[in-house]
Parts: structure tokens; sequence; C-alpha cells
């Protein structure tokens, strides 16, 4: 699925992706990792050792696949650059904790790769509870959308550090 979305952004068939590796709710099993426990099992681990580890080892195979990804995009030709340096990419997941349910402060990465002078390499933690809409829309005025107020629960647009500062 990474060489066709590479395939379908290099053609400019679309510049626009979203992808799901798995839902929550998810029955698939990972034998290439070892195991047969569905994602969705050990994320309600319990406080169980072994059902985290395997968490982790799910965790680590889905950031490799992006990182394969990513790798693509970086050696792909686009431009005055790569299809990476003119992409914003996110990536994370619906849950901060499985065990738990909880939908608050959701690890999410965005690999911006230079686009709109979003400043990269750095770790932000945004107050508790800021909706994810926030960063959303955010991403949408550096997509050059034409702006929109609301989305969803949004509150507001994050700021981002700028390449240009």
């Amino acid at each position: 699925m990474a060489d066709l979305m590479v395939l379908a952004w290099q053609t400019d068939m679309t510049r626009v992706v979203t992808f799901q590796m798995g839902h929550e709710m998810s029955g698939r099993a990972y034998p290439e990792l070892g195991f047969g426990d569905s994602h969705h099992s050990v994320t309600h681990h319990h406080g169980d050792p072994e059902k985290i580890a395997k968490t982790t080892q799910i965790n680590t195979f889905h950031t490799k696949m992006l990182g394969y990804y990513l790798d693509k995009l970086r050696s792909t030709p686009d431009g005055e650059g790569s299809l990476l340096d003119h992409a914003m990419i996110l990536y994370g997941g619906a849950l901060s904790d499985g065990n738990l349910h909880l939908y608050v402060n959701l690890p999410l990465v965005l690999i911006a790769g230079g686009v709109a002078g979003i400043k990269g390499g750095q770790h932000i933690r945004y107050p508790n509870r800021t909706p994810m809409t926030n960063l959303l829309l955010t991403m949408l005025d550096k997509a050059n959308v034409p702006p929109i107020e609301r989305l969803g629960d949004s509150t507001g647009r994050l700021p981002l550090p700028s390449a240009y500062a």
C-alpha cells in the first residue's frame, strides 16, 4: 500500500491520501511477529507484561512500515526536491491507552518535510485535552485550503513552530 500511495502522489493522481493500518476492533493477527494475538486483544493487557511486550512489538512493526513509506517518499523526486519535501503526514493512533480506552493526549507525529514552513525535529506537548481537530485545522491552513472556522470539536488552531523564525 505504501508503494501504491507513493505512485499515486508521483503520478499526481492525488495529493491527499488517507490510510488506516487497522481499525481498533480488528482481529488481525501478527504471525510475522511470532504470535497470533490481535492488536486489540493485547492492548487490553491489564498490566500483563507479555501483552504489553506484544503491543510494543506491533507498534514497532507499524512504525517500521511508516519508515518504509517515508523512505520511499524521500527517494522519489518531485519538482525541486522529493515527495517528502512537499508532504504533510500525520501518523498516530485513536487512543493514547488502549487498555483504558483513553482518547485524550493522543501520540501523534506530524512529518512535514519543510512544507509550509513547519519546523521539524521537535517534540511539542500541547495542553491536556487539546482537540486533535485543532491540529487538523492548522494542517488545512498549511495546505492552502480555504479557511474554515471549525472542524468537529475544534476550539482553534494549534501554533506550529516556524522554520523561518
